[in-house]
């Protein structure tokens, strides 16, 4: 670790030929493989986190939903962050972070237009 630390120093270090890249073009090229990497990676991953976030904050009694383990269940009783659902005659007791997707929800909680 040290020494791949003090050869990436050298590469910085001038050297007396002038014909490699300067500590500009470095910098810039660096600059552009995290930009690079925070719009196709982090930005869109923070974007589905904050979706799914809004999903589980929504979640309410008698939603259909579907678990990270692929249960479909109906949801029961909700309890800080755990959800009771019930899947054909079983009951299930799952996190609330366990719930992949909302498949349906019951009329009475659908917007009515006005």
């Amino acid at each position: 670790m040290i020494n791949f630390a003090f050869s990436s120093l050298l590469l910085l270090v001038p050297s007396g030929q002038g014909g490699g890249p300067g500590l500009i073009a470095i910098v810039f090229q660096v600059g552009a493989i995290f930009a690079i990497f925070y719009f196709l990676l982090i930005r869109p991953q923070r974007r589905q986190q904050a979706q799914h976030r809004e999903l589980l904050s929504t979640l309410q009694r008698g939603d259909r939903i579907v678990t990270a383990s692929g249960i479909v269940g109906e949801v029961v009783h909700i309890k800080d962050e755990e959800v009771t659902i019930r899947s054909g005659e079983a009951k299930f007791v799952i996190l609330r972070s366990g719930v992949a997707s909302i498949t349906n929800r019951t009329a009475s909680t659908e917007v009515k237009p006005a």
